[in-house]
């Protein structure tokens, strides 16, 4: 999957979505096509390359928990309202992100991915904004249907 960098559309979705909302970093999460671990394949806004190390069992991290639970999560003061240890947010900790939005990304009406936006600083995200993310997962569902299932 190290090819969705080589996909311009994908880059100019996030590209867009994280100019509109103005936020620091965009990020897209998958589920491997082989067990249930999930790993971040691409991130916009990024201040290092930390993100493709980054490996978190389903059901753990913010991206493993969007995709077990197939709903949307925000954070709004990393780390003061987590439920869980510091350690559990590995995106947040390495990119420095103290407020997030993520969303899932169906295939086949299953949560298989997360598309995640963040500020560096306190913040919450207006139901537009959310809305916003929303389209742009829908967007990204369809780009990857055509490239990956």
């Amino acid at each position: 999957m190290s090819e969705l960098r080589e996909l311009p559309e994908l880059f100019n979705v996030c590209e867009r979505l994280r100019a509109e909302i103005g936020c620091d970093f965009v990020g897209l999460a998958l589920q491997n096509e082989s067990g249930p671990d999930v790993r971040w394949h691409y991130a916009s806004g990024n201040l290092n390359d930390k993100y493709k190390r980054i490996t978190v069992r389903f059901g753990k991290g913010i991206a493993g928990k969007i995709i077990s639970s197939g709903s949307s999560m925000m954070i709004t003061n990393f780390p003061n309202s987590i439920i869980g240890k510091v350690t559990d947010y590995p995106i947040n900790l390495a990119e420095k992100l103290v407020a997030t939005y993520a969303v899932p990304l169906f295939f086949s009406g299953i949560p298989k991915g997360v598309l995640l936006i963040g500020k560096r600083e306190e913040y919450f995200f207006a139901e537009e904004e959310q809305e916003k993310v929303a389209e742009s997962a829908q967007a990204l569902e369809q780009l990857l249907k055509e490239h990956l299932f």
